[in-house]
């Protein structure tokens, strides 16, 4: 299966369980986009386009009734020269070792002032 496609299917499970699930009227919902994962080739370069996972989620999102928050944190992610895989890295794609500290916390910063 397509990797986007069975990332769609998994956004509408649960969208349509939130729909199901969650009662707005007590419980606030927040969907945090993800960060993108850039190689270390094109890691200083600006994006030209969003990744494609960004229009699946903004899809799948669209179609969920239960008000939710969408933290869309990948333009300023891939805004950010320090959010990226350093070339001394063992493995290009270890978000523990590559993007802690610094991204996530502005990304805690966004979600800290939502639920204020």
């Amino acid at each position: 299966m397509n990797r986007m496609v069975a990332f769609e299917k998994a956004l509408d499970t649960w969208g349509r369980w939130v729909d199901t699930n969650v009662n707005p009227s007590k419980t606030k919902v927040f969907f945090q986009e993800f960060h993108p994962h850039i190689t270390t080739s094109n890691r200083v370069q600006l994006p030209r386009a969003m990744p494609q996972a960004v229009t699946v989620v903004k899809r799948a999102l669209s179609k969920i009734k239960t008000p939710l928050t969408l933290l869309d944190v990948t333009l300023l992610s891939l805004l950010r020269k320090d959010a990226h895989p350093s070339i001394y890295g063992l493995f290009s794609m270890d978000c523990s070792h590559w993007c802690l500290p610094g991204v996530p916390d502005v990304w805690n910063q966004i979600l800290y002032n939502f639920i204020l």
